[in-house]
């Protein structure tokens, strides 16, 4: 009964915490801020992408980068799916889940994670919401298309989100059962402007033999992205978030920008000597 009641506090505590980031104000201030963006759109005269971030839940300022995407190139279903998501409370979907209510799927393989999130959405205080799908397990290239077909999930989404430290590139390689508008996904900056990607390994987790020996660079994401229709239109500060947006889509408001634009912040930069010890370990070109 004790440790009932102690799980009981420990979740109303975290519901209590969270919560302050969806209030009203906070609700109503971003609203405000996608209208002015989409007046801007109407107008063609739009801020630069690298200047509209911020965090509300995002791990950096990736919930303003993806605001300012969506009120300039509009939303259609607002559903993502976000592998790699955490909780589904501190990831890349949860700001459209919780101040603007898209609906979608979170995918990983932490038990304990999955859980916190599921009694999160079982409990938080917006009803007109209905809570997001979870599914806990391992993504390989070889289950992915039919772990998110099983969850319902399948043609146009207006997000995806990829964020597994290993092989996000194979993962989004594999992936045929959804179309994504726009794709966010974690990069490996530390290869700097070299072409490589990790090879395929379906058994991987971090840290592996090495913890900088995994993923792709931004230069071969780019080019993965490239071969699947999308422009690169920039990144979190730090570069590793690398942001995809379908080409057509407002191609002449968010305009495409190259890897290099990218890697620019000086820890970043300080990074570069990380791949010196694995440089003459086996890549593949991407």
């Amino acid at each position: 009964m004790k440790q009932c009641i102690k799980n009981f506090l420990k979740d109303k505590f975290y519901i209590f915490r969270v919560g302050r980031k969806f209030s009203a104000e906070i609700q109503i201030s971003q609203r405000q801020l996608f209208h002015y963006y989409r007046d801007c759109a109407a107008k063609e005269n739009v801020p630069p992408l690298n200047e509209t971030g911020y965090s509300v839940f995002s791990q950096f300022e990736e919930d303003g980068l993806l605001l300012f995407i969506f009120a300039v190139i509009g939303t259609k279903s607002q559903t993502f799916v976000e592998i790699g998501g955490n909780d589904g409370v501190n990831s890349n979907c949860s700001n459209l889940v919780l101040n603007f209510g898209w609906h979608g799927l979170f995918i990983d393989a932490d038990k304990t994670t999955v859980k916190r999130g599921i009694n999160f959405y079982r409990r938080y205080p917006t009803p007109w919401h209905y809570p997001p799908k979870y599914i806990c397990s391992k993504v390989t290239r070889e289950n992915i298309n039919e772990l998110i077909s099983g969850a319902g999930f399948s043609g146009e989404i207006d997000l995806l989100s990829v964020d597994i430290d290993g092989n996000d590139y194979w993962i989004w390689d594999a992936l045929e059962i959804i179309q994504p508008r726009v794709v966010i996904i974690e990069t490996h900056v530390e290869f700097g402007m070299n072409n490589i990607v990790v090879p395929y390994d379906k058994d991987y987790s971090y840290p592996g033999k090495h913890p900088v020996y995994h993923g792709a660079s931004p230069v071969a994401m780019c080019a993965l992205a490239e071969r699947k229709g999308y422009r690169l239109v920039g990144a979190n500060q730090r570069g590793f978030n690398q942001i995809y947006i379908k080409k057509g889509l407002a191609d002449h408001l968010i305009p495409a920008k190259g890897p290099e634009t990218t890697l620019l912040h000086p820890s970043t930069i300080r990074s570069f000597k990380l791949f010196d010890e694995i440089k003459d370990w086996e890549y593949i070109k991407g």
